[in-house]
């Protein structure tokens, strides 16, 4: 093992220590917070659990449109705790009732903001997981409900403080890459051609009015639910919409400049096929593979995923490739980082992962952070403004691929400046009787 690289390891280490929460070294007599839930799905408890563990919440409430999915979230909950919270189907009882003063809120993209905002009108602290929003302005929104309250919104970019992705930064600003030109995002996976699935009827204990809430109600289909919203662009984004904030927030951790001036996209669904949406059946409809180029002052950044081909033949599948004048760096997931020098007879720099198992991220000390954020009324490490610019890069991405325009982009009024089809995708309309957030 190298002087440098023991070096980093080290660090990782260190970086580990600074984000242990002190007050869970006494967690049995610390503060416990009323916790609920909103949106109990896999990833939801996921968070909740961790929450759990970390003997700081007493879990009040689960909210859940669907019935079934509320009654296995409690079974799983019963096993990890003694808390006995109530199950509630609309959020907004859940709110008035159980008055928790923490939420957590793991909905499908559409729902963020009209959670987070209500939440925060009803005096709780927010752990949103990421995207902010499913819109430019509602994102906006959700930063400006936040900045208006007192309390804390911590973002679900858990990457923000990995101990590997904490050292990787540490190298990548240290010089030692030299001047960066170009920035590089991916991910790559696997896929095929997709056929229509029959829709169906709603099964029993689901109301899915209300999971489709602000946005249009499509006909049931179990490729939306359970899991596959996010390849739906009614509720989500797509991939660049999923994985893209994650690596799109690295590149603004990475930069001091808050925004591009200019968003281009290409892509479509060239294997998966047309999208497909009708009385009898759907598909998906976002792209299954795309481009997207970012123009900012002093480096050009691109992001580009594919859902068809696997990810054999990259020597890294996820992450960014930082191209400077002393060599490549690369900041990965499940690889950790890697600092290739441009000079031949130097040996590469590299970083294992350190990840909290068995799903690879770092949830507990995301949560840890959140607790000492609420505690020292200070900003949680992934705050909600500097994670709106993150999901905004993914948004405008998105406007650029369904129009087919490049964007001017003024980040400081948030405006597209050369498009007005391109600006009114800013926002959308929403379903009675939902009102969009202004």
């Amino acid at each position: 093992m190298s002087r440098t690289r023991r070096t980093f390891l080290k660090s990782a280490a260190a970086a580990s220590l600074v984000f242990s929460s002190p007050y869970l070294l006494g967690a049995d007599k610390a503060r416990k917070y009323r916790t609920a839930l909103i949106g109990s799905g896999w990833w939801g408890m996921n968070i909740l659990k961790e929450a759990v563990k970390a003997g700081q919440s007493q879990v009040v409430a689960l909210c859940d449109c669907d019935a079934a999915q509320l009654e296995s979230s409690a079974d799983e909950l019963a096993a990890e705790t003694s808390d006995a919270p109530k199950s509630y189907r609309d959020y907004r009882d859940m709110l008035d009732e159980a008055k928790p003063e923490i939420v957590i809120v793991a909905t499908p993209d559409h729902w963020h903001a009209l959670n987070t905002i209500d939440a925060l009108k009803a005096g709780a602290h927010v752990f949103l997981e990421k995207p902010t929003g499913h819109t430019v302005q509602e994102s906006r929104a959700i930063v400006n409900a936040a900045l208006q309250s007192d309390r804390v919104v911590q973002v679900g970019l858990h990457r923000r403080i990995g101990p590997h992705h904490v050292s990787g930064m540490e190298f990548l600003k240290s010089g030692k890459v030299g001047q960066v030109g170009l920035v590089k995002m991916f991910v790559h996976g696997r896929g095929g051609p997709e056929q229509p699935t029959p829709n169906s009827e709603i099964p029993d204990g689901l109301d899915w009015d209300l999971y489709c809430g602000p946005a249009p109600l499509r006909p049931f289909n179990r490729k939306i639910h359970p899991g596959g919203f996010r390849n739906f662009l009614d509720f989500a984004n797509g991939t660049l919409g999923d994985w893209g904030v994650h690596w799109l927030d690295q590149l603004l951790w990475w930069t001091d400049e808050k925004y591009p001036k200019r968003v281009f996209s290409t892509g479509g669904r060239p294997i998966a096929g047309a999208p497909v949406l009708s009385d009898e059946a759907q598909t998906s409809d976002a792209p299954d593979s795309q481009s997207v180029i970012y123009e900012f002052e002093s480096f050009t950044a691109t992001w580009q995923h594919h859902r068809f081909g696997g990810n054999g033949a990259e020597k890294h599948p996820f992450g960014c490739y930082f191209y400077g004048t002393e060599g490549v760096f690369h900041m990965g997931w499940r690889d950790g980082w890697t600092f290739y020098p441009a000079k031949d007879r130097q040996e590469p720099i590299h970083q294992d992962p350190e990840l909290q198992e068995p799903d690879g991220h770092n949830i507990a000390l995301l949560w840890q952070d959140f607790l000492r954020a609420i505690e020292t009324r200070t900003k949680p490490v992934a705050e909600v403004e500097q994670s709106h610019l993150a999901t905004n890069l993914s948004l405008l991405g998105m406007i650029s691929w369904k129009t087919g325009q490049s964007l001017d982009w003024d980040g400081e009024q948030e405006q597209i400046l050369n498009s007005p089809e391109a600006n009114a995708l800013l926002r959308r309309e929403y379903r009675t009787p939902w009102v969009y957030p202004e």
